[in-house]
């Protein structure tokens, strides 16, 4: 069994899901793509993914604006409004009958090559919009057990070489850094930067906490992680010192706390990494703290509809 912060609930109704492909439904089974499609060939691509909770979608403006910058950065051009973006999203949820505990992710790419090549002009159509809903809840497990983490020897690259914050189709070196992490035992993988400092995680923003200051990356190599943002966010609403730093494993393995956060699985808490665990003491007060301070935001969210 799988334990992670990507750990999800099974739910037989995602058997009869439909998903839309480019103006167009399709059961599960029978949704495709071309095969010279520029994702598929090169990962050329962008996404991004929202929770559907009692009926709103949450954060939604914020992740539908970091796809239109990373359709800026990529060059992809866009063929519907940030509106209508939203309101296709929205269609495809009233067609699957879906209202809560549902996880969208939205998907667009460059669209379809004539010829396999990494070259753009050999694009003939496109962009490709695939919108995938599911009823996916996360596991409690990972919350209450926490996670362990293993760090890898594949770095986060620098902003000239393939941008942290580029939230693309191109996430080899992160499925091969957590490959490591899985085979050394662990749950997930801890990046480091290039510089040698701490990172990030293949799919989570990483924080720990130490004599009561909450501490996380720079910025500079991560992804600009909305519940990343939303747990800084919290930390300012509660009075509690958070830096944006560089830190190294000696930090972290003598931290009283750490935990990573994510849209799917919101705050998850880290036990151990690299077999040292965390915070043998501590009740994690702090991130418990924060966990309930982020749910709050979540509920005003659905309050202002």
């Amino acid at each position: 069994m799988v334990h992670g912060t990507h750990n999800a609930v099974y739910d037989s109704r995602n058997e009869k899901i439909k998903i839309y492909v480019n103006g167009d439904l399709f059961i599960r089974n029978e949704a495709k793509i071309s095969v010279f499609d520029s994702g598929y060939l090169v990962g050329d691509g962008i996404w991004e993914a929202v929770r559907l909770i009692k009926g709103k979608l949450v954060f939604i403006d914020d992740h539908i604006s970091r796809l239109w910058t990373a359709a800026k950065t990529t060059g992809i051009n866009l063929s519907f409004t940030k509106a209508e973006l939203k309101a296709i999203i929205k269609s495809v949820l009233k067609e699957n009958d879906m209202h809560d505990g549902v996880h969208v992710r939205f998907m667009v790419t460059r669209g379809i090559k004539k010829t396999p090549s990494q070259d753009p002009r050999l694009t003939v159509s496109g962009p490709n919009l695939v919108i995938i809903p599911e009823f996916k809840l996360a596991d409690s497990s990972s919350k209450t057990k926490g996670i362990k983490l293993f760090t890898s020897t594949i770095r986060r690259g620098s902003p000239d070489y393939l941008d942290p914050k580029l939230n693309c189709h191109s996430k080899l070196h992160e499925v091969q850094a957590l490959i490591q992490a899985i085979e050394a035992g662990a749950d997930e993988a801890l990046m480091l930067d290039v510089n040698g400092s701490v990172s990030t995680c293949n799919s989570t923003n990483f924080f720990i906490v130490k004599n009561g200051v909450v501490i996380t990356s720079t910025g500079q190599y991560c992804m600009n992680g909305i519940t990343r943002q939303k747990i800084i966010d919290v930390c300012k609403r509660k009075n509690i010192l958070c830096k944006q730093e560089n830190f190294s494993l000696f930090d972290v393995y003598g931290a009283d706390e750490a935990f990573v956060t994510g849209t799917f699985a919101g705050l998850t808490p880290v036990v151990s990494v690299d077999g040292r665990v965390i915070g043998e003491n501590s009740n994690n007060e702090i991130s418990q703290s924060l966990m309930l301070g982020y749910g709050e935001l979540i509920e005003e969210q659905l309050d202002n509809g």
